[in-house]
C-alpha cells in the first residue's frame, strides 16, 4: 500500500507543478493586480498540494515522523509569508510572492530528504532573512536618496570583496568566504546588490563614454577581485550584470561587441592562469575519461539526471547522495532523479517566469535608476539559475554556483530574498507613477482650464446685442 501511495504522489505533484506553470505565464495577460487573484489563489492552493503529498511520500516511505513535524512549520512559515505580505504591502506583485514560497518550498522538500540537518539550518536562515526582507519594499519605495550613493556602493563592495580575499576561508578552491561567532557567511551574494545598485546610480547621472570609462574601471576591480579570490562564478556573474546594464542604459551594440571580445579573452586567460579551471574544461569536455576524478560530479549528475526519467523515481527511490555536493551545485540533478526531468523543466519555466516579470516591471518604471536596478537584479537572478542547471547536465562547465532558493546555503538564499523583496519596491515605485500620471490626466492644466473658461463667457457682439435690448 506505501509503494501505491508514493507512486501516485509523484505523478500527482507533477500535475500540479505543471498546472502551477503554465497560471504563472497566462498571469501575464491580466495587466491589473486584481485580475490576477484568482489565478493567484489557485497557485496557492497548489503549492501546498505539492507540500502535503511531498512530505506524505517523505513520512510514508521513511516511517520517520520528524518529516510530519518540519512539514508543519513549514507550511506555516509559507502561509506566513503570503499573508505577513498581503497585509503590510496589499499592492505587491503576488506572482513573485507565490514563486518565493514554491521555490522555498521545493527546496525544503529535497533538503529534507537529503539532510534534515541542513533542512532545519535553512529554515531558521529563511525566518532570519524574511524579518528583514520584509521592511525592504518600505524603504525602496520611500527612501528616494539612495541614487546619491554611488561611492557608498562601490567602496563597499570592493571592501568587502577585498575582506574575503584577505582573511576568507579557502575552501573548493577559492577564497569565498569567511566566519564571524562560528556563522559563515559569503559576502560576495550581498555585493552584487551593491554592485547593480552602484552600476545604477552611475549610468542614473550619465551614459557619456568618459562616465562609463569610470564606471567599468571600479566595476572592473569588483570582478578583478573575484577572480584573484578564484571566485570565477560569482566574476562571471558581475561581469554579465554589468555589460546587460551598460547596454540597456546606452542602446550602444560597440559596447556590447567589446564586453563580449573582453569577456572571451578574460575566459582563455583564466585558462592558462587557473589550474581548477583547467579541471573544470576538462571535466566538461570529457568527463568519462576522467569518470574517477575530475569528472566524478559531471557524471553522477548525469546519472541522477537521466535515472530519473520523465517522472522521477520518487522521493527517497534514489542516490542523490552519491553527487558531490549535490545540496548546493548539484540539486537540480537531485530533483530531476527523485521530483522526475518534467518536475525539473517546469522548475526552469518558474525562474524564467520570474525573470520576465522583473524585466516587464523594468520596461515600465519611469526612473531609470530603477529601472536599471530591476534590469541587474533580473539578470543576475536568471543567468545564477542558468550558470547551476547548466553545469549540472553538462550543458556548460560547473561554476559553483547555487540554484537560488532552492540550494543549500545561509548566504545565497538571504541574498536572494533581498533581491526579490528589493523588486517588491520598485513594484510599489512603478504603481505610484501610474497612479501619480492618471492624476495628471485627469487634472487640467492652464491652457485647458483657459478654454473652459472663456468657452463660458458670450461672444461679443452677442454681449452687444444683450446691451442694446436692455435700453
Amino acid at each position: 500500500m506505501q509503494e501505491y501511495v508514493a507512486l501516485l504522489s509523484k505523478y500527482f505533484i507533477a500535475i500540479c507543478m505543471a498546472v502551477y506553470t503554465l497560471e504563472s505565464f497566462l498571469v501575464f495577460r491580466f495587466k491589473q493586480e486584481e485580475a490576477r487573484r484568482g489565478i493567484y489563489l489557485r497557485q496557492t492552493i497548489l503549492i501546498f498540494f505539492i507540500q502535503f503529498a511531498a512530505f506524505m511520500t517523505l513520512v510514508i516511505k521513511s516511517g520517520d515522523l520528524q518529516y510530519l513535524l518540519f512539514y508543519g512549520i513549514v507550511q506555516l512559515m509559507l502561509f506566513g509569508i503570503i499573508m505577513i505580505t498581503d497585509m503590510i504591502y496589499p499592492r505587491a506583485n503576488r506572482l513573485l510572492i507565490n514563486h518565493i514560497c514554491l521555490l522555498l518550498g521545493i527546496g525544503f522538500i529535497i533538503l529534507c530528504r537529503l539532510s534534515y540537518q541542513r533542512a532545519l539550518k535553512q529554515f531558521v536562515i529563511v525566518i532570519l532573512s524574511m524579518v528583514i526582507a520584509m521592511f525592504i519594499p518600505s524603504l525602496i519605495e520611500k527612501w528616494r536618496f539612495l541614487k546619491g550613493f554611488k561611492w557608498v556602493y562601490a567602496v563597499a563592495g570592493i571592501a568587502g570583496l577585498s575582506a574575503v580575499l584577505i582573511y576568507g576561508q579557502f575552501s573548493h578552491g577559492a577564497n569565498i568566504s569567511f566566519s564571524i561567532f562560528g556563522i559563515t557567511f559569503q559576502p560576495s551574494e550581498f555585493v552584487k546588490i551593491l554592485f547593480v545598485f552602484y552600476v545604477a546610480a552611475s549610468l542614473y547621472e550619465s551614459t557619456s563614454f568618459l562616465n562609463i570609462a569610470f564606471t567599468t574601471v571600479f566595476a572592473a576591480l569588483h570582478v578583478i577581485i573575484l577572480v584573484v579570490s578564484k571566485d570565477l562564478g560569482s566574476a562571471l556573474i558581475f561581469f554579465i550584470a554589468y555589460l546587460f546594464m551598460v547596454f540597456v542604459a546606452t542602446k550602444n551594440y560597440l559596447y556590447l561587441l567589446l564586453g563580449i571580445g573582453g569577456g572571451i579573452g578574460s575566459a582563455i586567460v583564466a585558462y592558462h592562469y587557473f589550474k581548477h579551471v583547467q579541471v573544470r574544461v576538462q571535466a566538461w569536455l570529457d568527463p568519462w575519461t576522467y569518470i574517477d576524478n575530475q569528472g566524478y560530479q559531471v557524471t553522477q549528475s548525469l546519472f541522477g539526471v537521466g535515472s530519473g526519467s520523465w517522472f522521477g523515481m520518487g522521493l527517497m527511490s534514489g542516490n542523490p547522495d552519491t553527487i558531490p555536493y549535490v545540496e548546493m551545485d548539484s540539486i537540480f540533478s537531485a530533483i530531476c532523479e527523485e521530483m522526475g526531468v518534467i518536475f525539473g523543466i517546469m522548475l526552469i519555466l518558474i525562474c524564467i517566469s520570474c525573470f520576465i516579470m522583473m524585466m516587464n516591471m523594468a520596461l515600465l518604471i519611469k526612473d531609470n535608476f530603477y529601472r536599471y536596478i530591476s534590469y541587474g537584479l533580473g539578470v543576475i537572478y536568471i543567468f545564477q539559475v542558468f550558470l547551476t542547471i547548466g553545469g549540472s547536465i553538462k550543458f556548460i562547465p560547473l561554476t559553483g554556483v547555487t540554484l537560488p532558493l532552492v540550494s543549500y546555503g545561509g548566504s545565497s538564499v538571504m541574498s536572494t530574498l533581498l533581491m526579490f523583496y528589493i523588486v517588491q519596491g520598485l513594484y510599489l515605485i512603478r504603481q505610484k507613477e501610474e497612479r501619480n500620471g492618471r492624476r495628471k490626466k485627469r487634472r487640467p492644466n492652464r491652457e485647458q482650464r483657459y478654454r473652459r473658461e472663456t468657452e463660458t463667457i458670450p461672444p461679443e457682439d452677442d454681449l452687444v446685442f444683450l446691451d442694446r435690448e436692455t435700453e
